[in-house]
């Protein structure tokens, strides 16, 4: 028993430490868009595309794998291992290829296209190690996740706010690199859930057909229109309050990467509550926290260390309900196809993610940033609307051990 739980503990903070290393690689463009517009003059559609490149990427590689049951037929540490190997690769020729921008585009897409071989897999790779801790251990590694993707704001602020961006890209790639590393020699699945299915490409529709199953979908689908946009921009915002009040770069790129890294803690703390006091309660009062940070951050736009310190909460409670959807999926699902079914639910997420995050700088330019993330308010509250119904399924007792 000891042994067994050294394992299993042993393969979290690996798989945990991994998908940190790897998922560095998806902001790593848009943490150097102010870098880049200045060398390109990006326009504000363009600055958008650096990130939505990687989404589109994201949904496509996600949706190919649901439909060929990638993630329950092959081992998931050798598909983590290849794709985030891949993704180095992808991400790295930017820099040492100096590509035309439409070239810049389709080489973001491919590295997007294999991080979907890295996030979902890891899911289900946690989620063989966790039962009734599960909400626990998917939260820790969403927030590896969140952190990694934080890890590019990072660099830019310990660099003295604006270094080159093919340091932070070629950076990003190494860790990338490290990650599939670990994963090939030392990450290994647990006595789980089912490692092995027959391949059934109708399942990734017959995920979303059961109605409790569907309703943690929209939930997430509701953080998912927030999270993303808020991620990507209010980096870019908070920038553009420390510059107007006579602040430093640095100082602004800091507040940046404290308010993604936030989520890193928000997973966790989320994750322990939600297995003893309930999933749907612990994703309703996350969003309803997320949601009205969406209402009032722009209130303190001209204030930008009050500012830092609400953006800093929205960033904790922005992605602290994330696994926990997750979660809720793997539990409401066939227990062979959980992989399928967490590939499908975030494949629909991020492709909705692609309208939240291209609207934002639209609107920023006509009712500018203090009015601007109001819009995002909608999909908190779609989502609450959706996890109340969820909790007052039947299927309800299937969650968190019976807590609803």
């Amino acid at each position: 028993m000891v042994e067994k739980r050294s394992g299993k503990w042993r393969n979290i903070l690996l798989l945990a430490f991994a998908a940190m290393m790897a998922m560095s690689l998806w902001f790593s463009g848009s943490a150097v868009v102010p870098q880049l517009t200045s060398e390109w003059n990006l326009s504000p559609a363009q600055q958008s595309w650096i990130t939505n490149s990687v989404q589109i990427g994201f949904v496509f590689g996600a949706l190919i794998s649901a439909i060929l049951n990638l993630g329950d037929r092959i081992r998931n540490h050798w598909l983590f291992a290849l794709t985030a190997m891949a993704g180095a690769c992808f991400n790295a020729a930017i820099p040492l290829w100096k590509p035309s921008w439409n070239f810049v585009l389709l080489l973001r897409f491919l590295t997007g296209m294999m991080i979907a071989g890295v996030y979902p897999p890891g899911m289900k790779l946690m989620a063989t190690w966790c039962k009734e801790d599960r909400g626990l251990g998917i939260g820790i590694l969403i927030g590896a996740i969140t952190l990694g993707k934080s890890l590019p704001h990072l660099l830019n602020a310990v660099s003295g706010g604006m270094p080159p961006w093919q340091t932070v890209m070629l950076t990003t790639s190494t860790l990338a690199a490290l990650a599939a590393l670990v994963g090939a020699a030392f990450i290994k699945a647990g006595p789980y859930l089912s490692q092995n299915a027959p391949f059934d490409w109708q399942f990734a529709i017959h995920a979303l057909k059961r109605k409790s199953t569907r309703l943690a979908n929209y939930g997430y689908l509701g953080h998912m229109w927030e999270l993303y946009a808020m991620w990507t921009w209010v980096p870019i915002f908070l920038l553009t309050s420390f510059q107007m009040a006579g602040y430093s770069v640095q100082a602004a790129r800091f507040a940046g990467f404290a308010t993604v890294a936030a989520g890193g803690v928000g997973c966790i703390v989320a994750g322990a509550l939600a297995d003893k006091i309930g999933r749907t309660t612990v994703t309703i009062l996350s969003l309803i926290i997320s949601g009205t940070c969406c209402l009032i951050v722009g209130l303190f736009f001209n204030h930008p260390v009050a500012l830092t310190v609400l953006c800093i909460v929205w960033g904790f409670s922005v992605v602290a309900d994330s696994a926990q959807f997750s979660a809720a999926v793997s539990e409401l699902t066939d227990s062979r196809y959980v992989g399928t079914a967490l590939t499908m639910q975030t494949s629909l997420g991020f492709l909705l993610t692609l309208f939240s995050i291209g609207l934002i700088p639209v609107l920023a330019t006509s009712i500018g940033w203090q009015k601007v993330f109001w819009i995002l308010a909608l999909g908190p509250l779609f989502g609450i609307v959706s996890m109340f119904r969820l909790r007052k399924s039947p299927d309800a007792v299937l969650l968190a051990n019976g807590h609803r």
